[in-house]
């Protein structure tokens, strides 16, 4: 917050033009420069939120593939950036690398598919199968992966889901927010080198459109040094998030075996996500019932677990979640 305010006093609060005419700023590149250094990238770029990332990355790295291959219960970002490819745009099935395997071999070698697919997907907070989506891939094949809720969050070092998987980042692009993990606002696309040239040469996103507000360019790059010198937070994020799952596991409650800091239920009648609801809110819980695009006709409660949460607000959700 300091890192804001001053930020707004020492360099306004925009530059009222994209980067590539009079709207360029030192504090956007040393904040690229830090991006890319923490998460073991040759160059980063900053996108003004995380939503137009997939959209700016699409637009730069589809320009040589052949197809794009693309899951159906990708982020709705993922899929209006597949609608910049002019090509065949093929669906698989949810995290299904053995559909990915047949649609490549019908392909054959020498296709270039971009395929395109959630780091962690926000409805339950499963990861996919990235190193098998990889073996499955033709030699000329890459992947797109929109990490905005995985970095952060997974990996050894929050390095998200590319370091989860222990994947090398050769054949990768990686779309993050800073708005989550990060606390702040605004998006970055992470990958190869040169990668600001290409996007002036073939993102109208990034060349027309105004960047992130420097002090919130300002709070990003404090926020990104607070997170790489206090480990503690990842470190209570991950105690939270075991504590919550075995507590709830013990008492019979499904939740999936993963890292993720999401808790996802998809209630089975209408009578269930009422009394739920009222369970939830008489715990002090927000009830956050989503219904999202293909998901389950009467939603999923969602709820995210955070470093800042309490034991005691943890317990209400334990309790509210496995009462009968």
């Amino acid at each position: 917050m300091e890192a804001m305010r001053k930020g707004a006093r020492e360099f306004g609060l925009n530059v009222s033009a994209s980067r590539l005419t009079t709207g360029n700023h030192r504090l956007y590149e040393t904040l690229e420069r830090e991006l890319a250094e923490f998460f073991g990238v040759q160059s980063a770029i900053l996108v003004s939120c995380g939503y137009a990332a997939n959209l700016v990355a699409t637009e730069i790295f589809a320009r040589n593939a052949s197809h794009l291959l693309i899951d159906e219960k990708a982020h709705a970002s993922v899929q209006d950036a597949a609608r910049y490819f002019n090509g065949p745009i093929i669906r698989f099935r949810h995290q299904d690398s053995d559909h990915v395997d047949r649609l490549v071999k019908k392909l054959g070698p020498a296709s270039a598919p971009l395929l395109l697919t959630d780091g962690m997907f926000s409805q339950n907070g499963s990861i996919p199968p990235l190193k098998r989506f990889l073996d499955v891939l033709p030699a000329r094949g890459m992947i797109l992966v929109d990490d905005a809720h995985a970095a952060g969050v997974l990996g050894k070092n929050g390095c998200g889901s590319i370091e989860h998987c222990e994947m090398p980042r050769t054949r990768f692009v990686q779309c993050i927010t800073l708005s989550k993990a990060f606390g702040v606002y605004g998006g970055a696309v992470l990958g190869r080198e040169n990668l600001a040239r290409d996007a002036a040469i073939r993102s109208r996103w990034f060349s027309g459109n105004t960047p992130m507000p420097l002090p919130l360019a300002s709070a990003a790059l404090e926020s990104l040094r607070v997170f790489r010198s206090d480990q503690s937070l990842r470190q209570r994020l991950v105690w939270n998030v075991d504590y919550v799952k075995s507590k709830l596991r013990g008492r019979g409650f499904p939740v999936a075996d993963t890292p993720s800091p999401i808790i996802s239920f998809a209630p089975e009648t209408q009578s269930q996500a009422t009394r739920l609801k009222r369970r939830l809110l008489s715990r002090e819980v927000y009830p956050s019932l989503i219904k999202y695009p293909g998901g389950p006709p009467l939603g999923n409660f969602r709820f995210a677990l955070s470093s800042e949460h309490s034991r005691r607000q943890l317990d209400l959700l334990i309790t509210a979640l496995s009462s009968d």
